[in-house]
């Protein structure tokens, strides 16, 4: 008996720390949630799991969509502000809390949108939490501080046209590589010891079955348009992909052999 308290105990704590972990709310409408069900089990046949899980998915959606984005003003972030030009790449990002930022991304993204070639969309990747400062977002190094935003490649479809996807589920993990004649900073950096540098590959969550194609110009204007707002402090992007699309600027940085590759996406910073 006291072998399977033991272990409900562990699973109790490895759910909180999880949900804290993946959503920042999670962990802690759990502990409501698990506190609920369990009163309310005590009075009905059903297990207590079925409640469980009511309350949770309740809790949660109206914590994540009412109640979250109105307290997130009081640590000076705001969701990012979707229109017809800036979506997220995935809505999981959104029901995971990880769509907040600073309200001077918001207007950087804003007035990038309006810069960009017809048809080309801004599709972002993961952000920030809500609250705290300096409150993790993993697996990211940096973005705790709402000013830190990650956006996706412009990608083609099989007609030609920017598509709304990439082609991984996640956006992270499909990389476009160095060509022959361009630098190999992954190699470099993994001979070098770093072997997480391309660890992001496992982080894809499956990848799209229609043929997407990378857009090298409207990739290009899009990150030259981020380079030029003055709010943005830097934008990190692989060295052999600065080359490819003819990109030289002083914001335009390499973010280290210490943190992970940016041939699968744009990491945008604010000042």
């Amino acid at each position: 008996m006291s072998v399977l308290l033991e272990m409900k105990k562990l699973l109790y704590t490895v759910s909180f720390l999880g949900l804290t972990a993946t959503t920042q709310i999670g962990g802690v409408v759990y502990i409501l949630s698990h506190w609920l069900a369990k009163k309310h089990s005590a009075r009905s046949s059903r297990p207590l799991r079925t409640y469980l899980a009511l309350y949770f998915s309740a809790l949660y959606l109206i914590s994540t969509y009412l109640v979250v984005p109105p307290l997130a003003a009081f640590f000076g972030r705001v969701p990012v502000a979707h229109s017809s030009q800036i979506a997220p790449h995935t809505h999981l990002t959104v029901l995971l809390n990880r769509n907040y930022v600073v309200p001077e991304l918001n207007e950087v993204l804003e007035q990038t949108a309006s810069t960009l070639p017809p048809g080309v969309t801004i599709r972002y990747l993961d952000a920030n939490f809500p609250f705290v400062h300096k409150f993790p977002l993993l697996p990211h190094l940096s973005h705790n501080d709402g000013r830190k935003l990650d956006v996706a490649f412009v990608y083609l479809d099989a007609q030609g046209q920017p598509s709304a996807h990439g082609p991984s589920r996640s956006g992270y993990g499909v990389f476009e590589g160095p060509m022959p004649n361009e630098f190999d900073q992954t190699t470099f950096c993994k001979q070098a010891g770093y072997w997480q540098y391309d660890y992001s590959k496992y982080l894809t969550f499956g990848t799209r079955r229609e043929p997407l194609h990378f857009a090298a110009p409207q990739t290009r204007a899009l990150v030259a348009s981020l380079l030029s707002q003055p709010q943005v402090e830097k934008v990190f992007l692989e060295p052999h992909l600065c080359h490819r699309l003819g990109l030289t600027h002083p914001k335009l940085r390499f973010h280290g052999c210490g943190a992970v590759r940016h041939d699968d996406h744009i990491h945008l910073q604010v000042k």
